[in-house]
């Protein structure tokens, strides 16, 4: 599905590609935008800064706490927030003049293996907070409704990661494709509906793959 491998350079004897090195990137820049944005808070908003802050945390917290309630979004927000700003994040990366061609930067998103990287967090998440909250009941929940479902239930786990890697990856990465490909066949005007469409579709994958993770996080650790 992907084009052939190549490495910028190696790290004791391991490869790295333009999508490693973008996705420290912009772990830097998402760190430091996080350190700058919340320091010097208020209780009482005196800025421009912190309002937007505090309307980004209470969209976030809104829209988890549909799916989870507002406890366990508040708990789970800082995970399920930083993945879906992360995930959104890259999926834009494609939006810079470049992006692709220059030694370093690439969308992290239209490669498997960094979705399949992301769903795997939210698949070990899952089991490690159902087993936090519930503990044994957590588990016995695999047996039901009866004994010999446990293989379905756990084809049903198996499953999830593979499903919201594969959604995640195929829609980026097909957006990409389209885009690239009307480009090479029309430069002017037709590629610009493209573009905003896949500005769309960047920004609704995010919220496909964190809204599954919440409604995965809320069927493991409801009693």
């Amino acid at each position: 599905m992907d084009q052939e491998v190549e490495y910028l350079f190696e790290i004791f004897g391991l490869g790295v590609t333009s999508r490693v090195t973008t996705m420290w990137g912009l772990i830097v820049v998402l760190g430091l935008i996080s350190f700058i944005a919340t320091r010097n808070l208020k209780r009482i908003p005196e800025g421009k800064r912190q309002t937007i802050i505090e309307m980004v945390v209470d969209a976030l917290l809104n829209f988890f706490s549909g799916v989870l309630g507002f406890e366990r979004a508040h708990y789970f927000l800082p995970f399920l927030g930083t993945m879906f700003i992360f995930i959104l994040a890259s999926n834009y990366v494609g939006f810079i003049p470049g992006a692709g061609s220059i030694p370093g930067i690439d969308t992290p998103t239209a490669n498997w293996s960094v979705t399949a990287g992301l769903a795997l967090t939210v698949f070990v998440a899952t089991q490690f907070y159902g087993i936090k909250r519930r503990g044994p009941a957590y588990l016995k929940g695999f047996f039901q409704p009866v004994f010999f479902m446990l293989p379905l239930n756990l084809v049903e786990q198996a499953v999830r990661p593979l499903s919201l890697s594969l959604r995640l990856f195929g829609n980026i990465y097909g957006g990409e494709m389209t885009a690239a490909a009307l480009l090479s066949l029309v430069p002017y005007l037709l590629p610009v509906p493209i573009m905003f469409l896949s500005i769309l579709f960047g920004f609704i994958q995010a919220v496909v793959f964190t809204l599954l993770s919440s409604v995965y996080f809320y069927e493991a650790t409801h009693e």
